[in-house]
């Protein structure tokens, strides 16, 4: 317990010291994915909000409203699993990538199996 609780103590400091500098940096992030077919490519922000649709004009020979729904959807979902990897990579640094992907995800569960073992979650 005492290993993991001084893990998350320079953790913490590094979080102080280097934050802001992170945070700057993962709010920056923007990923563009185009679809198999380039007919459209999507633009994100670091949350995986759309910044950005462009849609080649091609997709007007052959007018399929729910194939062209489906591409962005699918485009857009590839767009923002890449920016969540990115702000992932931005602040391994300070905090391990499993464990941040946890809190991004919202996965509760192991965020406090991770602080309630006394290994620090480690296996």
């Amino acid at each position: 317990m005492r290993a993991y609780a001084e893990e998350l103590r320079t953790m913490f400091n590094r979080l102080q010291d280097e934050g802001l500098e992170l945070h700057a940096r993962a709010k920056a992030v923007q990923v563009t994915e185009t679809s198999p077919d380039g007919l459209v490519s999507v633009t994100v922000g670091a949350r995986g909000d759309l910044v950005r649709l462009d849609l080649d004009p091609r997709i007007y020979r052959r007018p399929d409203a729910r194939k062209l729904a489906d591409t962005i959807a699918e485009t857009t979902r590839r767009a923002a699993a890449a920016a969540q990897e990115r702000v992932t990579e931005i602040f391994a640094p300070v905090i391990p990538p499993e464990q941040f992907r946890a809190h991004l995800d919202g996965d509760l569960e192991t965020v406090l199996a991770r602080l309630s073992d006394p290994a620090g979650g480690a296996r």
